[in-house]
């Protein structure tokens, strides 16, 4: 048996029997903390933790693996819940476009975006799209994260969408963090059906939502609910057959326009809405009435230069909020939450406390993974972030660009 004991922890964060599953409004402020504490891990579950005071001195002698961490705290790691970490190439052309002047909109209507990378990812193979996304996400774990949700959606056709959630199933058989996937067919229309939407749609009701189901290669059903890509109206015909094929919605909503994607979402019991840049007040009504949660992408916001989500908004109407990476080629080329914090606190006005709770304790639950990450408890599997030396957590979002994560254990 593997028994990790970490002795002199300057701050066990996150830390405690009584953490909510999903903090709401001002509890988000809330981050217990031990001080001078110590954590005993046992094959990657919290057995024991508590201050050092009451470390019983026979854990020592059957500690397999000790660590000092004089100086140091330890997170639970970070749960990142919306990613397209699955893809064949990166667009730095098109980030030298929008240098140029071009909107992220106006590169798609020319057929980029989207379309680009379904492209590229319909030109590679399958083995090399594994090897090249499983290394990928192998830092995307040194970053500190813990729990992964990958989506499809560069397929945009049935065989190259089986293509990539084949590959996130088999990125799952090697590596030791929960991975969720998610089947997003519905990302964009293809430029064969730019004017036949519903013959697309029908391709993935009737063709590729099916074999997903037979195959059982994805947890949840996404859609692009915006203007130039899926309407109200088409966004819940997919979710719908989704839900027949046991897929739970979450969606792309409000990223660039305010369409009632939010409300009919909530009426399909979708798990999140996620983009939020733009926010109205029936929104806030709508989500107000659910167990929906509220999850915003800030490295989007900044890379594409568009507003960031109203985050205080949405704390102040007592609702959840997760943050999470938006890791993508076009529009977020950022996997690390480190980052993500920073922007966080300095573009959306979140406190340091707040945000780590958006990424952690929320993070986990827009996964579906509320019973066993995002908090150290008793029996829980989070995956541990052990720190540099730091003065307080609050350097961590202060200091931004720079890594406060020295080792992480999954």
């Amino acid at each position: 048996m593997d028994k990790i004991l970490f002795k002199n922890i300057k701050g066990l964060v996150q830390a405690g029997e009584n953490i909510p599953n999903i903090k709401k409004g001002a509890e988000m402020k809330e981050l217990p903390i031990i001080e001078n504490a110590y954590l005993l891990l046992e094959n990657g579950i919290v057995k024991e933790y508590g201050a050092m005071s009451k470390l019983d001195k026979n854990i020592n002698n059957t500690a397999t693996s000790i660590i000092d961490s004089t100086g140091r705290f330890v997170f639970p790691c970070f749960c990142d819940s919306h990613t397209h970490s699955v893809f064949a190439k990166t667009r730095e052309t098109e980030f030298v476009d929008r240098i140029n002047g071009l909107t992220y909109e106006e590169i798609a209507l020319k057929g980029g975006g989207i379309l680009n990378s379904a492209k590229a990812l319909s030109e590679i193979d399958e083995d090399t799209l594994f090897e090249n996304s499983l290394k990928r996400v192998k830092e995307i774990i040194k970053a500190g994260t813990g729990a992964l949700e990958i989506k499809s959606g560069y397929g945009l056709s049935i065989e190259s969408e089986i293509k990539m959630l084949r590959v996130i199933k088999r990125i799952k058989e090697h590596v030791k963090i929960p991975i969720k996937a998610t089947l997003l067919a519905a990302h964009a229309y293809p430029k064969e059906y730019k004017e036949n939407h519903q013959g697309y749609i029908d391709i993935i009701i009737n063709k590729i939502i099916p074999q997903v189901k037979a195959e059982k290669l994805a947890d949840y059903i996404d859609v692009f609910c915006e203007r130039n890509y899926f309407s109200v109206e088409e966004m819940e015909q997919v979710l719908i057959a989704g839900k027949d094929a046991g897929l739970i919605p979450k969606v792309h909503v409000n990223q660039f326009s305010i369409l009632g994607g939010i409300s009919k979402a909530v009426e399909l019991n979708a798990l999140s809405v996620d983009h939020l840049e733009e926010l109205g007040d029936d929104d806030i009504l709508a989500l107000q009435k659910s167990n929906c949660i509220a999850t915003m992408l800030p490295g989007c916001s900044h890379f594409l230069s568009i507003p960031f989500g109203n985050a205080r908004k949405i704390i102040s109407n007592n609702l959840p909020l997760a943050l999470a990476s938006d890791f993508n080629p076009g529009s977020t080329p950022c996997f690390n939450l480190s980052t993500i914090w920073s922007l966080a606190c300095l573009k959306m006005k979140l406190t340091p406390a707040e945000a780590f709770n958006a990424l952690s304790v929320n993070g986990a639950y827009a996964m579906g993974l509320e019973g066993s990450h995002g908090k150290i408890s008793m029996g829980s599997s989070p995956g541990l972030i052990l720190s540099k030396p730091l003065d307080n957590i609050n350097q961590i979002p202060y200091l931004y660009g720079e890594s406060f994560v020295d080792k992480v254990i999954v």
